[in-house]
């Protein structure tokens, strides 16, 4: 298995520190965020990491080079930044047709247990695995996405960024995936609002082909750095 980290998007929203650096190269807890998804991937014993990078990707390939503590980088660059699914895309030759666990380089979380998420999807041979987490703030859940699911975790439903979250339930950018999910990404719907392709419609496509893809409680607490907010509650983590 490899592992596919996604960091190529600038983060318009906090433009006063992404304007000179990727956003993923911003210092939380004293080392850039996307240290701690390439602490990840190494602590999952993947074959080998896939970083999709694009704005200002010079910065992060001097930085890590082509091997993090051991596991080897291979890089892909998203010449033209138009949203996470396009990255995937993007990435498709280099994964090889090859399984992958999906991270974002910009995502933080609180003991996460990916090791944990793979072998579930390795023990189950489900089409992919969702990484979730509880909240009890359900306004967190309006930044990522919110799902329906039943007592086994068989996900039937995803919806991006809901103004009505349907449960306590948020989803991460953290997932295992059958390589045939690429498949998926010619059908899935441009975001009327983001003008893009989104991770949970790549997901409901494969969903609604009838794959079954679970839910796996994948952290304590989680942030995704896209605002001065976000960056200030990541920060909170750590102290």
């Amino acid at each position: 298995m490899k592992a596919l980290l996604l960091a190529g998007g600038r983060g318009n929203r906090i433009n006063e520190l992404s304007a000179a650096h990727n956003k993923c190269m911003i210092n939380i807890g004293g080392r850039p965020v996307i240290e701690y998804a390439l602490e990840r991937a190494v602590d999952t014993e993947v074959d080998e990491i896939v970083l999709v990078v694009g704005y200002k990707a010079e910065e992060i390939i001097n930085a890590y080079g082509n091997i993090y503590k051991g596991t080897p980088i291979k890089y892909v660059i998203q010449w033209e930044q138009k949203g996470l699914v396009h990255a995937m895309e993007c990435a498709r030759d280099t994964i090889a047709g090859e399984d992958f666990l999906l991270l974002l380089g910009d995502e933080l979380m609180v003991n996460p247990r990916h090791r944990q998420m793979i072998e579930e999807f390795n023990s189950s041979g489900v089409f992919g695995v969702c990484g979730i987490l509880w909240v009890e703030n359900t306004d967190l859940i309006k930044r990522t996405y919110t799902m329906i699911k039943d007592g086994t975790g068989r996900i039937y439903r995803l919806v991006e960024k809901p103004r009505t979250p349907l449960n306590n339930y948020m989803g991460t950018g953290s997932c295992v995936f059958k390589n045939e999910i690429f498949e998926y990404a010619a059908v899935t719907p441009i975001h009327h609002q983001r003008k893009e392709k989104e991770l949970p419609d790549l997901i409901q496509c494969a969903i609604d082909d009838g794959k079954t893809v679970k839910s796996f409680d994948i952290c304590d607490r989680y942030a995704n750095i896209n605002s001065f907010v976000d960056l200030s509650e990541a920060e909170g983590f750590l102290k």
